[in-house]
């Protein structure tokens, strides 16, 4: 199908400078950022707005869970992005930076977790240990046999939702085209290399195109011959009332940290098998999210009423008074997973003016503005913000290669 064929079959034909394919929190930033540089951009979502991955997440910008050096460096640099852009924005999206911390439950995990802050600090980022009386001091409602734990005190957090809306209206502001419900059904790219998108909504020209689908990337992928490796992985939250202040900041449990990366813990069998993990997060409505699991289940999105008991029985485990406490709900979302929890923020070498933004697991938030922003340099050819080679594309064929 070439474009003069498209006017011909009377089909809608929309061009621009950059196509971003994906309308959570990820596509928004990149079409801020983008737009705000200049370029003509448009933005496709084959449903709502933010009603994927970006909608059944909590909202943190962390570093005090990401692996020391590159990782924990590209968080520090999204934590600035979002407190410059909480500045910059007039919309708000309930920013706030007080820091979380990762509890303890063993001699074993507090060596553990002293050689993380140590590792942390020698990477320059804040980090320090705290004692029982500090958690104590953190939360009276903490069981009384935790030993300590650790912070990291430029962790912030946001509301996701808001956040990706006021993004995607900034970019609006600049000229972007926003269009929802416009399902992407094959592409194709042109020997000039101009991009063909049919959608359930017309089609769609472009000079570049950014795959910025998160689980769903690797279906657009298949379109160009592309074989993105993201799988979807599940993960639950529950949302309470709260009926007393349990805490001010985000809390997780440092087993956290050794599900996140596939380690074996000392828990139950339901725990392990569902990769269950205290995460506490109170939010400015004065409710409080509290997660989290991990299991490979395709795309199955129904609520798992086990894992949900699991979940609340590792919260009480860390917080014994919130056993009378009310679930107001509970819901459940895939995380675009990669192997070695990185994502891919990468150009593709053999299909020129093709990028993706994909494969954030349970960080898409928290990278959201540091992403947007390497497309954009990439884009505009400059020097990025951070090194890109971590992320790259090439990285997996290197890998297989090298085994």
């Amino acid at each position: 199908m070439i474009v003069g064929n498209l006017y011909k079959e009377g089909l809608c034909l929309i061009h621009s400078d950059v196509l971003v394919i994906g309308g959570g929190i990820i596509g928004c930033s990149i079409a801020y950022y983008t737009s705000k540089s200049g370029k003509e951009v448009t933005i496709l979502e084959k449903g709502e707005f933010v009603s994927g991955t970006s909608s059944r997440c909590d909202g943190n910008i962390l570093a005090i869970d990401k692996d020391p050096g590159f990782d924990s460096q590209m968080s520090l640099v999204s934590q600035q992005l979002i407190a410059d852009l909480s500045k910059e924005i007039p919309h708000t999206f309930e920013y706030r930076a007080p820091g979380s911390i990762l509890v303890c439950e063993s001699e074993e995990e507090m060596e553990a977790a002293q050689k993380w802050v140590d590792r942390q600090k020698a990477a320059g980022l804040p980090f320090r240990m705290l004692d029982r009386q500090d958690i104590r001091q953190e939360s009276p409602f903490f069981a009384d046999d935790l030993l300590g734990g650790l912070e990291c005190a430029t962790d912030s957090t946001v509301n996701p939702y808001l956040l990706a809306f006021s993004l995607l209206e900034e970019a609006k502001k600049f000229g972007a085209k926003a269009y929802k419900k416009t399902e992407v059904k094959g592409m194709k790219v042109e020997g000039d290399g101009t991009f063909i998108v049919e959608t359930s909504n017309g089609v769609f020209t472009a000079n570049k195109v950014i795959n910025a689908a998160g689980v769903w990337a690797p279906r657009l992928g298949e379109m160009v011959e592309l074989s993105i490796p993201i799988q979807p992985r599940k993960g639950h939250i529950i949302v309470a009332s709260r009926q007393q202040h349990v805490g001010s900041r985000k809390v997780m449990e440092f087993g956290y940290l050794i599900s996140k990366f596939g380690g074996q813990r000392r828990v139950d069998p339901l725990t392990e098998k569902y990769g269950v993990a205290l995460v506490f997060e109170p939010t400015e409505s004065q409710n409080f999210l509290i997660g989290s699991s991990r299991e490979f289940v395709g795309f199955n999105t129904k609520v798992n009423n086990e894992v949900i008991k699991c979940i609340a029985n590792r919260a009480i485990r860390f917080y014994p008074k919130m056993a009378d406490m009310m679930v107001i709900r509970s819901y459940a979302g895939l995380r675009p997973w990669t192997e070695d929890h990185l994502p891919i923020v990468s150009k593709v070498d053999h299909i020129p003016n093709y990028y993706i933004a994909a494969g954030h697991e349970g960080d898409g938030i928290s990278l959201a503005a540091v992403t947007g922003k390497v497309i954009e340099e990439l884009i505009n050819e400059k020097e990025t913000c951070i090194p890109v080679e971590p992320l790259s594309f090439t990285r997996f064929t290197e890998r297989m290669l090298a085994r």
